[in-house]
C-alpha cells in the first residue's frame, strides 16, 4: 500500500508538474509575441517635416502601456516596401506616397484597444494600425491555459491527499486496539500520532522528489525532441533550469504537506477512547 501510495502520488505530481510547465511556455510564448507584437501609428499629413514628425515620439513615449517606438521615416519607409516587392512596381512612385509613422511595442497586449485610444488622440497622430482581434485571442488562450491548470492542480492535491490518508488508515486500521490500549494506560496523542505522521512524511517526501525527478526527464526529453523537429524554430522551451529549484520545492512541500495531513487524518478517529 506505501508503494502504491507513492506511486499514485508521484503519478498526480507528474500531472500537476506537466499543466504547470505547460502553462509557464505558454505565458512565455505570449510574453514573446507581446515583444514582437507592433502597432503603427501614421503621422498626419500636414506634418511633412521629418524632425517634426520625430518629434512626437516624446508624446508616444508618454502613453501608458508603451515600452517602445521606433520613427520610420518615409524614405525608410519605401525602402522597407521596395526591399519585399518588385522594384519595377515602384515605376513613378517616389517616397511622398507614403507616411512617417512610429513602430510601437507594447508591455500589455490586452489593454491594446485603450492604447490605440490613447495614441490616436496625440495630436499629430492620423491613424493607428492594430491588431486587437489578434490580442484578444492569445489574451484568451493564456486565461484559460491558466483556469484549467489551477483547477486541475487542485483536484489532482485532494487525490493525492485523499489516497494517501486512506493508505495510512489502512495501516492504522490494524493496530486500532493497540491504539486503543496505548490511550488506556496513558499515551499522549501525539506519542502514538507521531509514528504516522513521521510514515505519511516520508511516503509524500519520497513521491515529491521522484515526481520531480519525472518531470525533469520527461520534459529534457521533450525539449531535445522539439529541438530536432521543424516547429522547434518555431517555438522554444523555457530552461528547465529556469524552473527547477522552485518546482522542487514545491514539489517537496506539496508531498511533505499531503503526507503529513494525511497522516493525521488518518489516526484522528483512532485516538477519541
Amino acid at each position: 500500500m506505501s508503494f502504491a501510495s507513492v506511486t499514485i502520488m508521484t503519478a498526480c505530481l507528474i500531472i500537476m508538474g506537466s499543466i504547470t510547465l505547460l502553462s509557464l511556455n505558454i505565458d512565455a510564448l505570449i510574453a514573446d509575441l507581446e515583444q514582437q507584437n507592433e502597432v503603427v501609428a501614421f503621422v498626419d499629413d500636414s506634418i511633412v517635416d521629418e524632425a517634426s514628425a520625430a518629434a512626437l515620439q516624446t508624446d508616444i513615449m508618454n502613453v501608458p502601456n508603451v515600452w517602445g517606438a521606433d520613427f520610420v521615416s518615409r524614405d525608410t519607409a519605401m525602402s522597407n516596401f521596395m526591399s519585399k516587392y518588385d522594384d519595377r512596381l515602384m515605376e513613378g512612385i517616389d517616397s511622398t506616397v507614403f507616411r512617417h509613422r512610429f513602430v510601437i511595442h507594447l508591455t500589455d497586449i490586452s489593454q491594446m484597444a485603450d492604447t490605440k485610444a490613447e495614441l490616436e488622440a496625440i495630436p499629430g497622430i492620423a491613424k493607428v494600425n492594430a491588431q486587437i482581434e489578434y490580442a484578444d485571442r492569445f489574451v484568451r488562450i493564456r486565461n484559460i491555459v491558466s483556469v484549467v491548470s489551477l483547477i486541475l492542480t487542485v483536484i489532482l492535491t485532494f487525490v493525492s491527499f485523499f489516497i494517501m490518508s486512506n493508505t495510512i488508515k489502512l495501516t492504522t486500521f490494524g493496530r486500532r486496539e493497540e491504539i486503543a490500549i496505548m490511550k488506556m494506560v496513558g499515551a499522549t496523542n501525539s506519542f502514538i500520532r507521531t509514528p504516522f505522521v513521521i510514515e505519511g512524511l516520508i511516503l509524500g517526501l519520497l513521491g515529491g522528489v521522484l515526481g520531480f525527478l519525472a518531470v525533469w526527464g520527461i520534459y529534457s526529453v521533450l525539449n531535445s525532441s522539439l529541438l530536432d523537429t521543424l516547429t522547434g524554430s518555431f517555438i522554444t522551451l523555457i530552461p528547465f533550469e529556469r524552473v527547477m529549484f522552485p518546482m522542487l520545492g514545491a514539489y517537496v512541500g506539496v508531498g511533505v504537506l499531503i503526507g503529513v495531513f494525511g497522516g493525521v487524518n488518518a489516526i484522528r478517529n483512532y485516538l477519541k477512547v
